[in-house]
């Protein structure tokens, strides 16, 4: 059974950092494309960082760029993200999710979200 478990969220202050985790089973972790995405309320659901199936290749979305970092441990089958210089507009529900193109089909599965609330 394909199991995303993501953690960490809560409320900061702005300026403040949280690090999220997203715990993986029941698939090849390390054969798979990692993501979080973001979904505050009223807006779409929007990409904020990917990495590779090694760690060796990572992109941010522009309104992240220098203050998220995401990261991978495959013997431990989780990705993190983590987030400093928090800013109220990083409030939303966050998303992990695992990608991956097999045989000329796409897999993909999504976590159950974790909240991040900047407020002070």
């Amino acid at each position: 059974q394909v199991q995303l478990v993501e953690s960490g969220g809560g409320l900061v202050q702005p300026g403040g950092s949280l690090r999220l985790s997203c715990a993986a089973s029941g698939f090849i972790f390390s054969t798979y494309v990692m993501y979080w995405y973001r979904q505050a309320p009223g807006k779409e659901r929007e990409l904020v960082a990917t990495i590779s199936a090694t760690g060796g290749v990572t992109n941010y979305a522009d309104s992240v760029k220098g203050r998220f970092t995401i990261s991978r441990d495959n013997a431990r089958n989780t990705v993190n993200l983590q987030m400093n210089s928090l800013k109220p507009d990083d409030t939303a529900v966050y998303y992990c999710k695992a990608g991956t193109l097999y045989s000329g089909r796409y897999y993909q599965y999504w976590g159950q979200g974790t909240q991040v609330t900047v407020s002070s």
